[in-house]
């Protein structure tokens, strides 16, 4: 089964609640993922607007 993700903030989730960003809209319809360890000193991590660690997925539809 695929892993769904966040249609707000693209976080890579398990349970039926974002735990970024709270909202419970997902996709399935996605394509690449980056994990971001320390987004304080991550370019990756500012160009997406990410500011908690965690997988997240690059493109959603």
């Amino acid at each position: 089964m695929a892993e769904k993700v966040c249609k707000s903030c693209h976080r890579i989730v398990e349970g039926k609640v974002c735990p970024v960003c709270k909202e419970s809209s997902f996709s399935r319809d996605w394509s690449g993922y980056v994990v971001i360890i320390d987004p304080k000193n991550s370019k990756i991590a500012e160009r997406l607007g990410v500011d908690k660690p965690g997988r997240y997925a690059l493109r959603v539809r």
